[in-house]
């Protein structure tokens, strides 16, 4: 799976002029599967992105996670993340995993993120959303767990 992870002071996800899904200061979390995940990888990457310490102590070094700030993540799926630009002007996105396995995915990366109690709110699987960000930092993270 692939991950963009922004830490920020808010986010939210609009569909079709309502608000479906929002989080105050947290983590907008950008996933998207790939053709050999499975929901190991899901739980696995949902473990990871709770773990990793992006957010600043008491001495303004990032050293807290998501889990020890008790903040919230919004997640919404982006099969864009698996885009080949390597030929011409546009992208290709045959090496995103196929609807249904993403699908099935990206509700099990949600419930895996719910099971470590981390308040989680989505966007719609294949809807057309509009996301609005304040990036806090800018604090940006690139996951791919295919590379070591």
């Amino acid at each position: 799976m692939r991950a963009l992870i922004q830490r920020v002071t808010g986010a939210s996800v609009t569909i079709d002029g309502e608000v479906t899904g929002k989080t105050g200061a947290g983590l907008l979390v950008f996933v998207c599967a790939m053709p050999n995940d499975t929901k190991a990888t899901a739980q696995d990457l949902a473990a990871k992105i709770t773990k990793l310490r992006l957010f600043k102590d008491n001495d303004g070094k990032m050293n807290l996670s998501l889990a020890q700030t008790g903040g919230s993540a919004l997640i919404v799926s982006q099969f864009t993340l698996a885009a080949d630009t390597s030929r011409g002007t546009r992208p290709g996105f045959s090496g995103a995993g196929q609807p249904d396995l993403a699908k099935s995915l990206y509700l099990h990366f949600i419930a895996s993120m719910k099971q470590l109690d981390i308040p989680t709110q989505t966007g719609e699987f294949g809807a057309d959303m509009s996301v609005c960000s304040t990036n806090q930092g800018p604090c940006t993270i690139w996951i791919d767990t295919e590379r070591p």
